[in-house]
């Protein structure tokens, strides 16, 4: 299924049909799990919870499903038994990994070590699914790339997690990624298994977000930022690998500083670093007085405005053009986190 030379040409008018059939398999198996989500993992309130009453949180299943369906099934109609149709068997069997790392954990919690190798595991296997050859800085050795790609992607896997906070808050990330890497690649060349991944999650967090509209009915649950983050992850490397490295940084913008941010001030203020907490921005700003419409309203106009930057950049031909997106990117994102950060009266 592979093909660098345009994605869009490769996937043609299917682009449509597989975004509605994500989408609509989604909603479908959202609908027909009912009965199990009510009943399994539900989400106990606690003290750093953002929610107030007992909530089913399997939700990612479906997306996962939905989203790795419409990838398996482009790859048997695009595919021809090449590279790339192997590597979509790859970072599927790693997002799969992690669905049931997930599950798991939300029944019964896991310890930190296990977690991690699990989680090591499954990035090993979605680095595995990159196309024969693939080089993000080429003049780097390709062990030390490897080995960043490595660290970077683990960490972007829990910090996807760590996010997983309030309601709409994956969608207000996820739909504008998506929809920037498929913009991006209606603009350059990307693999075409890009494309196919990026429209299918961007129809099934579509299709999981009537329920998990505030007041949510239902969360994604580990099951789902964990393995959608892996999938981000994925789409981002190949983003960067395709030459558009400052692309595939704006795109993710806000999930990076508003985690690293509160890393940095939980370490300076001497916390342990492991334990849970709710001192994320977004997480400051419910208790400066924003509500979660608000707060998730903002971080989808930040991340539309950081998908058209990322798209800008992705076309420019100057370094200059690369650096005035990224500085307007930190600025946005700047803006946002003061916004979040300013107590209301």
């Amino acid at each position: 299924m592979s093909d660098i030379a345009g994605a869009w040409s490769t996937v043609g008018s299917f682009g449509p049909l597989i975004w509605l059939g994500s989408l609509a398999a989604c909603t479908l198996l959202i609908l027909a799990l009912t009965p199990l989500l009510r009943d399994a993992a539900l989400a106990v309130p606690t003290h750093r919870s953002s929610h107030q009453t007992a909530t089913p949180q399997w939700g990612g299943l479906a997306i996962s499903i939905a989203t790795l369906g419409a990838l398996a099934a482009s790859a048997l109609a695009f595919g021809d038994g090449s590279a790339g149709s192997h590597g979509v068997v790859m970072l599927s069997l790693a997002a799969l990994v992690l669905v049931v790392l997930g599950g798991v954990d939300d029944v019964r919690p896991l310890g930190a070590g296990v977690k991690l190798a699990v989680q090591s595991v499954a990035v090993v296997l979605m680095l595995a699914a990159l196309p024969d050859g693939f080089r993000v800085v080429p003049w780097l050795p390709e062990m030390v790339e490897r080995a960043v790609l490595f660290l970077g992607a683990l960490w972007f896997v829990n910090l996807v997690n760590f996010m997983d906070g309030i309601d709409w808050m994956m969608v207000a990330e996820v739909v504008p990624i998506t929809v920037g890497i498929a913009v991006i690649a209606a603009l350059v060349p990307l693999p075409a298994e890009a494309l196919v991944l990026a429209l299918a999650l961007n129809g099934a967090m579509l299709g999981f977000a009537p329920f998990n509209r505030p007041v949510a009915q239902l969360f994604m649950g580990d099951m789902g930022s964990l393995s959608v983050g892996l999938l981000l992850a994925w789409l981002l490397i190949l983003v960067a690998g395709n030459g558009h490295i400052v692309s595939a940084l704006l795109l993710p913008l806000y999930f990076l500083a508003d985690t690293g941010l509160t890393l940095a001030r939980r370490a300076r203020a001497g916390e342990r670093l492991w334990v849970a907490h709710r001192s994320h921005f977004y997480q400051r700003a419910r208790d400066n007085g924003l509500t979660t419409l608000q707060i998730v309203g903002r971080i989808a106009a930040v991340n539309a405005m950081l998908a058209a930057l990322a798209a800008l950049s992705a076309v420019a031909q100057s370094a200059v053009s690369h650096v005035l997106a990224l500085v307007a990117g930190v600025c946005l994102v700047g803006w946002l986190l003061a916004e979040f950060a300013r107590p209301r009266l």
